[in-house]
């Protein structure tokens, strides 16, 4: 009985973890001047909950030692064309993010190249992070591998 109780309240945090970490995520859309880069993220956010929130969470926080973070990260905005990279073929090998060095694989998720641009815009406003280039298809487009 007390185990089932203990599972119920560690459910209930998760999702009320999850819903106050949206609203935050959302601040940084409805910031957003630029309408064009504001429904490029609104779209961005649907492709992060479909692919990516599942290694680097809601929260864009990721998991220690295994999946690095997005938000906040010096990786993603120093590298942005080795991001748009990581997700249009994949990533293999060490990367260092925030000081924490992470070698693990990431697969080529599948995208087209506006859905990569669409995430990279989202992921590029979201959690703390302010990186102000818009990532557009052609841009995505001129990376090869």
């Amino acid at each position: 009985m007390l185990k089932n109780i203990s599972l119920i309240i560690i459910v209930l945090l998760l999702v009320t973890s999850c819903k106050n970490t949206n609203s935050k995520q959302d601040l940084a859309i409805n910031n957003t001047q630029d309408p064009e880069l504001k429904s490029s993220i609104q779209r961005g956010k649907t492709v992060y909950s479909d692919f990516c929130v599942s290694c680097h969470m809601p929260n864009g926080k990721g998991v220690p030692k295994a999946f690095p973070p997005l938000a906040k990260s010096d990786f993603l905005k120093n590298n942005q064309e080795k991001s748009i990279h990581a997700i249009k073929y994949g990533l293999t090998g060490k990367i260092t993010v925030n000081g924490i060095t992470y070698n693990s694989a990431m697969v080529p998720l599948g995208l087209s190249d506006s859905e990569i641009a669409d995430v990279m815009n989202y992921i590029n406003n979201a959690w703390g992070n302010n990186i102000s280039n818009i990532v557009t298809t052609e841009k995505v487009s001129k990376i090869q591998r």
